[in-house]
Formats: C-alpha cells, sequence, structure tokens
C-alpha cells in the first residue's frame, strides 16, 4: 500500500474512533497538486472536534508520520491537519456547512470512507 492511502486508512480509523460524523474522502491528486487526498469530518461540539484531531495526530505519529503544520485551536470550529499528500479538515457542523468543501473540490472524486477502508 503506498504512503499516503496507509495515512488516510489510519487517519480515517481514529476518526471512527471518536464517532466523527459524515466523513468523506476526496481523491484530488488528478485535479491539484496540493495533496493527494483530502479528508473532511464533523464533530458535533468544540470537544469532539477536539478529541477527533488529538487521536488522528496521535494515531498518525504512532505509524511514523508527523504533520508538517496544523492550523487551528482548541477554540477553533474548523482544524486543518496538513500531513503533505494528505490533507484532514475537522469542523463542527455549522461551520462545514458554511465553507462546504466538498463543492469546491467537486473535480474530486468523492468517496465514503467505508469505500476507501475497503479498497
Amino acid at each position: 500500500m503506498n504512503r499516503e492511502k496507509e495515512m488516510t486508512k489510519i487517519a480515517l480509523r481514529a476518526l471512527d474512533d471518536k464517532k466523527a460524523m459524515d466523513v468523506k474522502v476526496i481523491d484530488i491528486h488528478e485535479v491539484s497538486v496540493l495533496a493527494d487526498y483530502f479528508v473532511i469530518a464533523s464533530g458535533s461540539n468544540q470537544n469532539q472536534v477536539q478529541a477527533m484531531v488529538d487521536n488522528v495526530e496521535e494515531m498518525l505519529t504512532k505509524a511514523g508520520y508527523e504533520p508538517k503544520q496544523i492550523e487551528g485551536t482548541r477554540n477553533s470550529s474548523w482544524i486543518l491537519m496538513d500531513y503533505g499528500d494528505l490533507i484532514i479538515h475537522v469542523f463542527d457542523e455549522e461551520n462545514r456547512l458554511f465553507y462546504d468543501l466538498e463543492r469546491i473540490w467537486r473535480d474530486g472524486k468523492v468517496l465514503e470512507m467505508g469505500e476507501f477502508l475497503a479498497e
């Protein structure tokens, strides 16, 4: 398995562990040089959003992957985790609807979490 797919699967499992809602994987490697995959997930409140971010960071670090950058603070309603080939966006529900990244990146191929994990 290639590096970016392995990172993405670890991140998806970490998000699932914390009951992330409406998790989507967008394969953008054919439409952007930013990354190969975007993962977008929602939490119902700030505590859940932070728990999701903490779990993703912990699980990826254990697997040997360090973030290039994490943008957003403990009180943020949108936290971006940049792992190079993988960018993870964790939102509260309201801000996910407002920013609508799925629409912005509609040229990418959207995959459901289960579909991606089954690959």
